[in-house]
């Protein structure tokens, strides 16, 4: 009798997976590059380098960019998006790693709050309970064992993944309907973030550049080449070649990944409330996307393969949406 192997992992999943685990890291990396260089200097040259690869893959392989009113969108989007990020890394700059890569996951459960508002699709009401385990799970993380108010970089972070909701839920309603390619989008969104900051950063950007060594250089090009441009074009390529259920799960790792980075990597200490806290907001976080998930898709009775043919609309909408949202 022959030998059952087990079937390797889908290509998709492990670049899904690989996707999250970049996005976890970049909260450390990110930290760790601010404190060389200033919050401005370090989103400047992120995106600085993450324009000018996207850019070249754009020449190469003859992307149009938008144009009229889609290139008017995709500057507004741009601008939404620098604000998530100079939150976040401001944020990041003034808290944990591990505490920022857990409080922005919050985004994922206020961005259903804002689509429903907008598009006037009430949740269900567990939904909101859920959201308040979540929030009770982030007092529990920034109290570090006592009571507390929360660090100004965790108002900052908690702040950002507001803003992030709205972005998502911006992109998701102005890019509807459109025929302006992905990467095209993201480009323009990359090259509004890159002008932002290097003017809010213009007079230390010179120094923060001449005074970076090697581990510097690396976090730029890690933030720039793999959280950004390597995360947005596979996100895009992978979600188009599994369901929406699966690529939502495995995105959902991000905090996970976080947590990991900071504790193992960084040394940063939790303690067992905080602990408790992290596991809360992931596991709120995780249900909350279900119930989303569920009550977006609604009853469905034809069996699996109905269930990905009704998914891979939304799925690609979501993925055109989400592209310039993330980090």
């Amino acid at each position: 009798m022959a030998s059952v192997l087990p079937s390797r992992p889908p290509v998709a999943d492990v670049l899904l997976i690989a996707v999250a685990a970049v996005w976890g890291a970049s909260f450390l990396a990110a930290k760790d590059l601010s404190a060389q260089t200033g919050v401005p200097a370090a989103i400047a040259l992120r995106f600085l380098v993450a324009a000018a690869a996207l850019g070249l893959l754009c020449l190469l392989r003859r992307e149009r960019l938008p144009r009229g009113r889609g290139l008017t969108i995709a500057a507004l989007l741009g601008g939404s998006q620098a604000a998530v990020i100079g939150l976040e890394t401001w944020g990041v700059h003034l808290t944990s790693a591990t505490n920022a890569g857990l409080l922005i996951s919050l985004a994922l459960v206020a961005t259903p709050v804002l689509e429903s508002l907008v598009s006037h699709d009430r949740l269900p009401g567990r939904f909101f309970v859920v959201a308040v385990a979540a929030v009770a799970g982030v007092a529990l993380l920034v109290s570090d064992g006592g009571f507390r108010a929360p660090t100004a970089g965790d108002l900052l972070v908690l702040a950002a993944a507001v803003v992030r909701a709205v972005h998502v839920t911006a992109s998701g309603h102005l890019t509807r309907g459109r025929s302006d390619g992905s990467p095209g989008v993201v480009l323009v969104q990359m090259a509004v973030c890159a002008v932002v900051f290097s003017g809010v950063g213009a007079a230390g950007l010179p120094s923060a550049v001449a005074g970076l060594g090697a581990a510097g250089w690396a976090d730029v090009l890690f933030l720039g080449l793999l959280c950004s441009v390597f995360a947005f074009v596979v996100q895009l390529w992978a979600v188009r070649r599994t369901s929406a259920t699966r690529a939502s799960v495995l995105m959902g790792t991000e905090p996970v990944w976080a947590l990991l980075v900071g504790v193992v990597l960084a040394g940063e200490a939790i303690g067992p409330v905080a602990l408790c806290g992290a596991a809360v907001i992931l596991i709120a976080s995780a249900v909350a996307q279900a119930i989303e998930r569920r009550h977006r898709l609604g009853p469905v009775q034809e069996g699996p393969r109905a269930v990905c043919a009704q998914a891979a609309p939304r799925m690609v909408r979501a993925a055109e949406a989400s592209d310039a949202a993330n980090h």
